[in-house]
């Protein structure tokens, strides 16, 4: 006997939290509700809206937005800097309320969540009640503040397409037999996937607007994407189940948009190393080990150009090793790019890579590949050391003990305030780990 439910289109909720970071903040700081804010990286004009509130997006600022530009929009707006690890705390209780009403399936990012609709809950009707209890339930159990737009469709490419069409606090159903309708009127840049390099690819081949984008086969989409992206993309925006494969770990990164009081060289080294140190205390957090490290810069005078360095290690986990990497990598970029009139840095990130796991590695019986290894006993003894730092971290609190000067240290109180903003941060499709807000 057929179900009823079997007959429905609908197989995904996607739930987007609006303006995750300013709502958070509003919910957390009551003075902030109902103002125009924006959550920075630093406390300076020089940067940009990493968030804004919708009421400050009413003036027309937005992610990305520099702060002076957004200061001269809305002259009384509020900044308050990132607080990552409060972002994070938020993401679990949010989790926690949506596994009262429906398990998630797939997180997307810190403010992005999918659920796979199951039996009875595809038919229309419960799917919105669904959709309709959960909302509730953020307001009544995390905070008023915390609203949600979802999206309620045939894959979850579509439902999270779907979640986007009514912010803030929206609802939207779209099933199989709509399309493309409702798609029509969007631009190409609406759709998840599409950035600025394959836009102007499909401007190249002609294709200009949605009527296009859809009109296109399922060969065309594959030479414009030039591979099985595309047909997987053409696939879905049709409502296609597409399984698409899950890629491993092989880097780990830090980076740090330098506040005016780090960004003279000297004090940026400081914050080269503490972010190399946060960086391998991860590497030994999940099990690994680096064959690469890669250091970037980006200097301070008004243009985007940089100066990028590698090294290559023999696999280790040792934070002496890395440490002396990079400051070998930052002698030659003194020589290489630091001038008499460029003496002072915008950004500085670190990449550890070429990751392999611990158990896949063999000890160097000769030590010294890079040069800094020490022989086998006392290596596996200075990465003892390094997991006893990492404990004493997590017990008493990040930077409780640390190798060489903090960032900040002999700088003043400025300089010392503004690198207390270095833990761990979210990226895009990355949500960090409780854990690493203690490296």
């Amino acid at each position: 006997m057929t179900q009823a439910w079997e007959s429905s289109s609908l197989r995904w909720l996607y739930l987007d939290l609006n303006s995750y970071f300013a709502s958070v903040e509003q919910q957390v700081r009551p003075r902030l509700r109902g103002r125009p804010m924006a959550v920075v990286p630093v406390m300076t004009d020089a940067t940009s809206a990493i968030a804004a509130s919708y009421e400050a997006k009413a003036f027309g600022i937005k992610t990305g937005t520099p702060i002076w530009e957004a200061k001269r929009l809305c002259p009384d707006i509020a900044l308050v800097p990132a607080r990552h690890d409060l972002y994070v705390d938020y993401h679990h209780r949010i989790l926690d309320e949506i596994d009262k009403y429906i398990p998630v399936s797939k997180i997307g990012s810190i403010d992005e969540m999918a659920c796979e609709l199951m039996g009875d809950e595809r038919l229309p009707q419960n799917a919105i009640a669904i959709a309709k209890r959960l909302k509730a339930g953020l307001k009544r159990n995390v905070g008023e503040c915390i609203l949600c737009s979802i999206g309620i469709a045939p894959n979850a490419f579509l439902a999270k397409v779907a979640s986007d069409l009514k912010k803030p606090d929206g609802l939207t159903v779209l099933h199989l037999a709509d399309l493309p309708g409702p798609l029509l009127s969007l631009k190409l840049r609406d759709l998840p996937g599409i950035g600025a390099n394959m836009e102007k690819r499909l401007n190249d081949a002609g294709v200009t607007d949605m009527p296009g984008l859809w009109n296109l086969g399922a060969r065309e989409a594959r030479t414009i994407w030039g591979g099985i992206g595309g047909e997987q993309f053409w696939r879905e925006l049709r409502g296609e189940q597409v399984q698409r494969a899950e890629h491993g770990r092989h880097t780990i990164s830090h980076s740090h948009v330098l506040p005016p009081e780090l960004r003279p060289v000297d004090a940026a080294e400081a914050v080269a190393r503490r972010l190399a140190a946060k960086t391998v205390a991860r590497v030994r957090r999940i099990g690994h080990k680096a064959r690469q490290l890669h250091l970037s810069v980006r200097f301070d005078d008004g243009g985007r150009e940089k100066w990028t360095g590698d090294f290559r290690l023999t696999e280790t986990q040792d934070s002496f090793v890395v440490l002396q990497a990079v400051q070998t990598l930052w002698a030659r970029m003194r020589k290489e790019a630091v001038g008499p009139l460029r003496r002072r840095l915008r950004k500085v990130g670190v990449v550890l890579g070429d990751l392999v796991p611990e158990q896949a590695t063999t000890a160097d019986l000769f030590g010294g590949g890079s040069g800094f290894e020490p022989e086998p006993a006392r290596a596996a003894a200075r990465v003892d050391l390094a997991k006893a730092l990492d404990e004493l971290n997590k017990r008493y609190g990040r930077d409780t003990v640390h190798i060489g000067p903090a960032p900040g240290q002999g700088q003043g109180d400025e300089a010392k305030e503004a690198a207390k903003f270095m833990g761990a941060k979210i990226a895009f499709n990355r949500i960090p780990e409780r854990a690493e807000f203690d490296e």
